[in-house]
């Protein structure tokens, strides 16, 4: 009886898995390959990659792709007049909280000095997470 028993569960276990590894194999996603043409020799021309639809001078007076509106157009490029300064100091280097640190905090500009705090205080609740993680 319990041999029955034992060999009821090893072949459900067995049926189990073999289910399992054929949702996985049935349930995987894979890309669709394109076949080769028949008749065609070499040369690799199918292989190359398509040159852009779009002219260089619209190229270079849109934002293509910029579009977020169903209807709408890709917005024109303007000249560096018409927008505004902070737009060009977005990808300015800012000082690590090391350096912060060894700079005296008075002499620090306004923006600097929010930056250490921000930094500071970031840098004060991951040790404190870290001790609280360790106890």
């Amino acid at each position: 009886m319990g041999k029955d028993l034992t060999m009821n569960c090893i072949k459900s276990v067995r049926s189990t898995i073999i289910t399992k590894e054929a949702v996985r194999l049935v349930g995987c996603r894979t890309f669709a390959v394109g076949g080769k043409k028949k008749g065609s020799k070499g040369g690799g021309a199918g292989d190359a990659p398509k040159g852009s639809t779009l002219s260089k001078e619209l190229k270079s007076t849109t934002t293509v792709g910029a579009n977020i509106l169903k209807d709408g157009t890709d917005p024109k490029v303007l000249p560096d007049t018409e927008y505004p300064d902070w737009l060009w100091h977005l990808l300015d280097k800012h000082p690590a909280l090391s350096e912060l640190r060894r700079k005296t905090v008075e002499s620090l500009p306004y923006e600097d000095l929010k930056r250490f705090v921000k930094l500071d205080n970031r840098a004060r609740i991951k040790e404190n997470n870290s001790l609280k993680a360790k106890n």
